[in-house]
């Protein structure tokens, strides 16, 4: 643009002027004086997500928690949460949970293990704090920019009756999932194995999850989410770690990862969000998961979450969605990957554990005792089961139903492969 004037200032004038237009988009980054303007846009965004803390922990591996005063979390830079009286407990919890009484139920063939998050080696945060994962200069600056940064691309909820090869393609999120549909839906329960699935791009992910799904899948889609995720994009390694996500309109604007914008009210002091679980599931090895309970409040509408069974970890509340106000049209579980195809070949970036789910137990990834909630906030089997994905020679998922583990299935696989080309 700029190459049109014959003076030098007119030309930086134009710059400027250009990327604030496009909010600082990456092309703008390159000029000198965008450059400066690039540290004070990421400086303040800094400010804005890390707040003082009361103590920090160093982790082992090399994230910093920051112990922040309840009160004082990014969910309350929300205008429409300026006034908000915190709600530390759900006023309902779901009936019928599935025989599970442990906080952490890990399976192995030496007993059961507690599963926990790494930074609890270096200590604790004390009553009345809760543990945020610090943000660095250097995780914004992978972002394409400062306002992508925490966010998913568009289009990464799998949309089971609209596999065409042109949203795929485009897409580039690939899925091995599970899923109900058509009745009114207040929450949903799994458990799920943790494993360090090999990523091939920085620029790809691979996480197991759960999603609460309300709206179409256009414009109007509302959206939450948890489970476990790698993806060294937003994290700069490649640890397993446990994280959320929300959106009230298709990921165009609203919603983010973990505490990475406004929305989510956590009150739980223990659990912390966008860390690494430690220690994950090992081929042939221990395995270890973790459950995960999200379920709507009939009182207040909030949409509640809980790690294992005593981590009540906190809400969103009621009025950051629309289609979910009252009711999830479909539930989701199961794994999601980036298939950029960098090399012109489909990516060998594994879900799950990397295995196809015919491998079976101790091999395969499994998300067990899967359960939503209805309409009496009563935790049930889901009925009419039904599984997809784009391409069962890259990454597949297999259904069953036992006394143990209630409905279940295993899913995943490596990527690329013979069949895969």
């Amino acid at each position: 643009m700029a190459a049109h004037f014959s003076s030098s200032k007119a030309a930086v004038v134009v710059v400027v002027f250009y990327c604030l237009l496009v909010f600082m988009a990456p092309p703008c980054y390159g000029s000198g004086f965008s450059s400066s303007r690039q540290k004070f846009e990421v400086k303040k965004h800094l400010e804005r997500l890390n707040k003082p803390p009361l103590k920090s922990i160093k982790s082992q591996d090399g994230d910093i928690i920051d112990c922040v005063h309840i009160s004082h979390q990014p969910a309350f830079d929300h205008p429409f949460l300026k006034n908000h009286t915190i709600q530390m407990r759900p006023n309902y919890h779901p009936e019928g949970l599935f025989g599970e009484s442990k906080v952490f139920n890990s399976i192995s063939n030496d007993g059961s293990k507690p599963i926990t998050q790494l930074w609890h080696l270096g200590g604790r945060c004390p009553e009345g704090t809760i543990p945020i994962r610090r943000t660095s200069r250097e995780d914004i600056l992978r972002a394409s920019s400062v306002k992508s940064f925490g966010k998913k691309q568009h289009r990464s909820t799998p949309q089971p009756r609209s596999a065409d090869p042109d949203l795929i393609n485009q897409s580039g999120h690939q899925h091995a999932i599970a899923y109900v549909e058509g009745d009114k839906y207040y929450g949903a329960k799994a458990t799920m194995n943790v494993w360090e699935p090999k990523i091939q791009q920085p620029n790809e992910f691979s996480l197991s999850q759960l999603w609460i799904l309300g709206g179409s899948f256009s414009q109007d889609l509302n959206s939450i989410e948890a489970g476990w995720q790698v993806s060294p994009d937003l994290y700069g390694d490649s640890n397993t770690r446990f994280f959320t996500y929300w959106t009230s309109d298709a990921y165009q604007a609203t919603g983010c990862y973990n505490l990475l914008c406004s929305g989510f009210i956590q009150i739980n002091n223990e659990i912390a969000m966008g860390a690494s679980i430690y220690p994950v599931s090992g081929y042939r090895g221990s395995q270890y998961d973790i459950s995960i309970l999200v379920w709507k409040d009939p009182k207040e509408g909030n949409w509640w979450m809980q790690f294992g069974n005593d981590y009540v970890l906190g809400y969103w509340p009621a009025f950051l969605f629309s289609n979910l106000a009252d009711s999830a049209s479909m539930i989701e579980w199961g794994g999601e990957v980036v298939n950029s195809e960098a090399d012109g070949q489909h990516t060998t970036t594994q879900m799950g554990s990397g295995r196809f789910p015919e491998e079976g137990f101790g091999k395969a990834s499994y998300f067990r005792n899967i359960q939503i909630v209805d309409g009496s906030n009563n935790l049930r089997a889901p009925k009419d089961i039904g599984t997809f994905t784009e391409q069962s020679n890259c990454y597949d998922v297999k259904v069953g139903k036992n006394g143990d583990w209630g409905n279940y299935f295993y899913y995943g696989g490596p990527g690329r492969n013979s069949n895969c080309p």
